[in-house]
């Protein structure tokens, strides 16, 4: 195998797909890259055996061939190359050489046949969509999926194809973040299932603005193919907990605030929040919100924001990395927050059919 490509495409193509390999692991194989080398292009793909991202980058190939190198030491020796063409060499041995002006490395690789192959998806669901509607939904939620691994299935994002909308949700237990959105798929194609915490962060990285990104359902896996470049993932297996009743009924007080001024003000105010109180006390009354913090060991923080709001007092304190999370991933000049009571979960709702239930603190005094 033999071909010559532009420094910066090999570069960024193969950190597209580096991601995906665990430092971790008992096989050496799944260390490495898989190089296939056809046509006029480069296809190139990893594996953990749960996730494996595949993408292709056009290069001049004068011999065609396949095999696989280590892809943490082939990414650290591109990078530090000068910006010009490399040239790849890879003998009958897998042993590849790669040179690039005055600089010359040999790497040694193991033999292509090993590689797992992704599985294909013949008999699979197919579901279209437009790639920066799966993105923005996917930045909406995927900050509030769970790290608990005693909780599995909420290592993930849970996606549901139902009447008509695609739903994602994300819980770690404390707060939910949900997002609707119309999508035109057939009926017999409905389904739900948990997309794992790594396909959700692969796919966040290659999705875009423009074009369509197509899903493929298979039995417990699912591919997506974005541009030239595919991920598949096994799904988690599992029922994801009814998160329909979670989200409270009716809010009693409902404030409409500027997203970014009550992230700017959450976000001063949370500096005098210590890690035993973790927590932002927000008291709206009459025209004005106070949050405040404090810590008996280190001081208070106190800072007021006006509000339209002329009902009862009403005090309620959050965690404040909770609050800000969903304000840092809006884009919404304005949110909305529904409450009812000091024990009682509050809404932050955004445009279109966002949502987002955070549960209260408990505060004394």
């Amino acid at each position: 195998m033999k071909f010559r490509i532009a420094r910066d495409a090999f570069l960024d193509s193969l950190q597209q797909v580096q991601h995906v390999v665990s430092t971790r692991t008992t096989l050496p194989i799944l260390s490495n890259v898989l190089i296939e080398a056809t046509g006029g292009a480069l296809r190139l793909t990893t594996t953990d055996l749960d996730v494996g991202v595949s993408g292709t980058v056009e290069a001049e190939i004068s011999k065609e061939g396949s095999t696989t190198m280590p892809v943490k030491r082939l990414v650290s020796i591109i990078r530090e190359l000068p910006n010009a063409e490399v040239e790849v060499a890879v003998d009958a041995k897998d042993v590849a050489s790669i040179t690039c002006g005055p600089s010359f490395f040999k790497i040694i690789g193991l033999e292509h046949g090993e590689f797992p192959p992704l599985p294909d998806f013949k008999e699979a669901k197919e579901y279209k969509m437009p790639q920066s509607l799966l993105r923005e939904s996917l930045k909406k939620t995927s900050y509030a999926i769970s790290n608990d691994e005693t909780r599995y299935v909420l290592n993930g994002i849970f996606t549901a194809f139902k009447e008509g909308k695609l739903t994602l949700v994300a819980t770690d237990g404390r707060r939910l973040a949900m997002v609707e959105n119309d999508l035109e798929f057939p009926a017999s194609h409905e389904a739900d299932f948990i997309i794992p915490t790594k396909a959700v962060q692969e796919l966040q990285r290659l999705l875009g603005d423009d074009g369509d990104a197509v899903a493929r359902l298979g039995d417990n896996q699912i591919v997506f193919e974005v541009g030239s470049s595919v991920i598949v993932s096994k799904l988690i297996e599992g029922n994801y907990p009814n998160y329909r009743q979670v989200i409270p009924g009716e809010a009693k007080e409902t404030l409409n605030l500027g997203r970014e001024s009550l992230l700017e003000t959450a976000r001063r105010v949370s500096l005098l929040s210590s890690e035993k109180s973790n927590s932002v006390k927000l008291v709206v009354s009459e025209g004005s919100m106070d949050l405040t913090a404090n810590s008996p060991d280190i001081g208070e923080a106190k800072e007021s924001m006006p509000v339209s709001y002329d009902g009862k007092e009403i005090a309620i304190a959050f965690n404040p990395e909770f609050l800000m999370a969903p304000l840092r991933n809006l884009e919404d000049d304005e949110v909305q927050l529904d409450l009812i009571d000091e024990m009682s979960p509050g809404v932050l709702r955004g445009s279109g059919s966002f949502l987002y239930v955070l549960m209260p603190m408990r505060v004394t005094g």
